[in-house]
């Protein structure tokens, strides 16, 4: 499958099938947070906290791909990642765009 943040791929005309889409909330974990209480006091990468966020995004995706895939879908294009918390300490991983399928 080929996933693109472009508009179209290059060498394949399309039919667009609709918006596909993958989302995961996570939460931080109490050990992580005093670990970052003491990087944020010192400066520097929160490591924990990027960890989460890859791993946030890694899920997304994938579910992203596997819905595309449920529609017979041979890539996405438009992809996006949108972030944001639902409460304090979680993180939501929405990933999206519009599954297409090839002609000839």
């Amino acid at each position: 499958m080929i996933i693109t943040t472009g508009n179209e791929i290059n060498g394949h005309k399309i039919t667009e099938l609709g918006i596909v889409r993958g989302n995961v909330v996570q939460a931080r974990h109490i050990g992580r947070d005093i670990m970052a209480g003491f990087k944020n006091i010192a400066g520097g990468e929160i490591k924990s906290y990027t960890e989460l966020t890859n791993s946030a995004r890694d899920i997304a995706y994938t579910r992203m791909v596997a819905e595309a895939k449920e529609l017979g879908a041979d890539g996405v294009i438009a992809m996006r990642f949108s972030s944001s918390s639902i409460s304090d300490g979680t993180i939501e991983m929405l990933c999206y765009g519009t599954a297409v399928k090839f002609r000839k």
